[in-house]
């Protein structure tokens, strides 16, 4: 996968919103502490690229318990939210009328830690999206930096 981020940030407007939390979750089934986008803030759907952001609060359900006195964002709830972006992009492009779930990830790396406050920015570029799968390759940027990466499968459930 790239070391650098598939698209540049700064080229755009991350202030704005073309799917808050609530239009996100009318097409996602998640609900409580699993509602991982706070925004949708681009999308480029001849290139298959969308952007997530994901505001990293001081209390969210994980803080007290994942490193107490030094809370960091769990990895696998990096890879939940890039999954859920995946997924509601792939909504979008009307891959499936089902609802995509987890199939596979690959290629997992973390390359810097996150700890609240903070807003993460989820790039994710769709590979393939056929009707019984999409892939994805997705990017977790924080403060300009690339700090996750990695490969998302999912499939219609």
């Amino acid at each position: 996968m790239a070391a650098t981020p598939f698209i540049d940030l700064s080229a755009i407007d991350l202030t704005q919103v073309l799917a808050d939390r609530q239009t996100i979750y009318r097409a996602l089934p998640h609900r409580y502490e699993f509602e991982q986008l706070d925004a949708i803030v681009y999308i480029d759907r001849e290139n298959y690229i969308g952007v997530a952001r994901r505001d990293v609060r001081e209390d969210e359900f994980w803080v007290r318990g994942h490193i107490p006195g030094r809370p960091i964002l769990p990895g696998v709830l990096m890879i939940e939210t890039a999954a859920q972006t995946a997924s509601y992009m792939a909504s979008l492009l009307n891959v499936s009328d089902k609802f995509i779930g987890f199939a596979r990830v690959d290629n997992v790396s973390f390359r810097g830690t996150v700890s609240p406050p903070a807003t993460m920015y989820f790039i994710m570029k769709l590979v393939e999206h056929r009707s019984r799968r999409i892939v994805g390759d997705a990017q977790g940027i924080l403060d300009g930096r690339l700090v996750f990466e990695g490969r998302i499968t999912g499939m219609p459930i």
